[in-house]
């Protein structure tokens, strides 16, 4: 038998595996040939439909993106954003909240060459909106926001406890809503040159720091001290302060939680001093008066008698439980003065520093309120280094406090009534004269609007529990203060010792003006008519001068919000006409139509 066999071929197992390797190199190298190509096509410059707040700026170079930006949004970048806090529209003004476009930054989220292959993926499939890039400045945009808590927050009302003669009054404490500050500032911050539609501020509860329990051991307290007389004894003198004494003496301020009552133990001295008379002697303090445009010191006197706060202080703890003994021994001593002749020559009140009237528009509540500030202000001495802060030195603006209702800013710039109306006008009177006399500021805040009796820039405003008017005192000198009421102007005059040859004040151009806001109608009993008034900003410059040069500057930035005009009638867009009405025809055959009356206007001015 015959076996046949037939020839084999053999083939390795790696040439399959090589020729693969073969066909993947080829691949890849195509591959990077064709990503090499497509980044070097892609080029570094936009990527075409690449868009920024509806403005394209796709297949632009960089430069020429930029340029685009700051040329098609300039307007829109100074724009105000509406904003609504409650029922209440307010304008920011871009620049003032310390808001701007990066332009530059903004183009190179997406120019430039890439190698990045998910992002020339997107090149290939077109550009995209890009989200501005945005520069804040804190500072500005905090005191944007504070100044719109300011004219919006409705603050939490703490408890009360008066006392009038020997009845005692309480009120019970209220919840308010105030702005959240940090909230509103990122609200604005999204809202800038990514919509025009009105941005919500988002409001936050605020609750009364007393607590209901509190407020009624303040009540109970009160009661206590007013249920009786007490009986004070100095040496062989026994004198009684009447209960309806103590209540005037009493109040209750806020502290830690708490209504604590404090006493005014000038006005309780007063109620014994006329058996006082055979052992104390008047005293008081150096003082200076104005003779022939100098300021004159008058001598201090030391006094001796019983010492109105010790008076207090043993009174309070006598009479704060209805079980106490309401007898309090009392001592004669001396009461030196507090400035003495000696030390006030010391002080360097020589010559006047600054002078400045405002004047204003004669009505009654001006004159009470104004008064009342005036008559607190003068005689103010500042010594080297003190601060002056007007809410200190006015105290609350309350109907105890000799105020009464008259208008003030509200919110949205509208005028509405409230207790110290007229007392930014001492504001205005104080701060300027302070400007004058090189006086370091501290804290001062303008109108939210523009009131044009009073210089743009050069001009505060107080709330009492908000916001103050205060100024420090950095020369080397004393600082007194006086001031002159009449019925259309106050005038604050400041004495010292001149550090500074002269003081003026430059104000530069309007700037960012925004239109006045939309007109309000208005047909409630408190309506009062206005006109509106343009926004805008403005710096002013205090420059210092010693020798003939000028040897400082300083600016301040004021910025004002538009304010709308407001009519106290029904708003035309939203009345139906009434249907014509055809009288019977007359001699001449016209029909008398029936006239429809027209809605009045309010003639109160703020």
């Amino acid at each position: 038998m015959t076996t046949t066999t037939e020839p084999q071929t053999t083939v390795s197992a790696g040439a399959p595996r090589r020729r693969g390797l073969l066909v993947a190199g080829v691949v890849a190298a195509v591959v990077a040939v064709l990503y090499v190509v497509l980044a070097l096509v892609s080029g570094d410059g936009v990527p075409r439909g690449t868009t920024v707040a509806g403005v394209d700026v796709g297949g632009q170079s960089q430069t020429e993106a930029t340029a685009t930006l700051d040329s098609a949004l300039a307007k829109q970048m100074k724009a105000p954003i509406v904003a609504t806090v409650g029922d209440t529209k307010v304008a920011v003004v871009p620049a003032a909240a310390g808001l701007a476009l990066d332009a530059p930054a903004t183009v190179a989220q997406v120019a430039g060459r890439t190698w990045n292959p998910i992002a020339l993926i997107q090149r290939l499939g077109g550009g995209q909106a890009l989200d501005p890039v945005i520069t804040v400045d804190d500072a500005k945009l905090a005191a944007q926001v504070s100044s719109i808590a300011s004219d919006t927050d409705v603050e939490a009302t703490e408890p009360t406890v008066a006392v009038q003669g020997t009845k005692v009054t309480s009120t019970e404490g209220k919840g308010g809503q105030v702005l959240d500050q940090q909230a509103a500032a990122q609200a604005i911050v999204a809202a800038y040159l990514r919509t025009t539609d009105p941005v919500a501020l988002p409001m936050v509860d605020s609750a009364p720091t007393v607590s209901s329990d509190a407020a009624a051991q303040a009540a109970s307290t009160a009661e206590a001290l007013v249920s009786g007389p007490v009986a004070v004894h100095v040496g062989a003198i026994a004198a009684t302060i009447p209960a309806t004494t103590i209540g005037d003496a009493v109040s209750f301020g806020v502290a830690d939680g708490k209504l604590t009552p404090t006493l005014n133990g000038d006005v309780l001295r007063t109620a014994i001093a006329p058996k006082l008379t055979k052992v104390e002697t008047y005293g008081h303090d150096a003082t200076w008066i104005v003779k022939s445009g100098k300021p004159v010191l008058v001598s201090s006197r030391d006094g001796k008698g019983v010492n109105p706060q010790a008076l207090a202080a043993s009174v309070l703890a006598a009479a704060s439980t209805a079980d106490g003994p309401r007898s309090v021994q009392a001592t004669i001593g001396p009461i030196p003065a507090k400035l003495t002749t000696a030390d006030a020559r010391k002080l360097g009140v020589v010559e006047k520093l600054s002078s400045f009237t405002q004047h204003f528009p004669y009505a009654p509540y001006r004159v009470q309120n104004i008064g009342a500030a005036a008559k607190s202000i003068n005689g103010t001495l500042l010594r080297p280094g003190d601060t002056f802060s007007l809410n200190k030195t006015l105290g609350e603006r309350t109907i105890a406090n000799g105020y009464t209702k008259g208008f003030v800013v509200g919110p949205g710039g509208v005028f509405k009534e409230d207790l110290g109306g007229g007392v930014s006008t001492s504001a205005t009177a104080t701060w300027t004269a302070a400007f004058y006399a090189g006086m370091q500021r501290v804290h001062t805040q303008a109108h939210s609007i523009w009131i044009s009796r009073y210089r743009p820039g050069l001009e505060a405003t107080v709330a009492w529990g908000q916001f103050d008017m205060s100024f420090r005192n950095d020369t080397p000198h004393a600082v007194f203060i006086t001031t002159i009421m009449t019925n259309t102007s106050i005038t604050v005059q400041m004495w010292g010792t001149k550090v500074y040859d002269k003081i003026t004040a430059v104000s530069g151009p309007r700037y960012d003006v925004s239109p006045a806001a939309k007109t309000q109608y208005d047909t409630t009993a408190t309506c009062h008519a206005q006109g509106g008034v343009e926004g805008f900003s403005i710096d002013v410059y205090r420059v210092f001068w010693k020798g003939g040069k000028e040897v400082k500057r300083e600016k301040i930035t004021t910025h004002y919000r538009p304010s709308p005009t407001v009519l106290c009638k029904a708003d035309p867009s939203k009345v139906s006409p009434s249907p014509s009405v055809s009288g019977s025809p007359s001699a001449s055959g016209k029909g008398t139509p029936t006239p429809t009356p027209s809605p009045s206007t309010s003639k109160k001015k703020p």
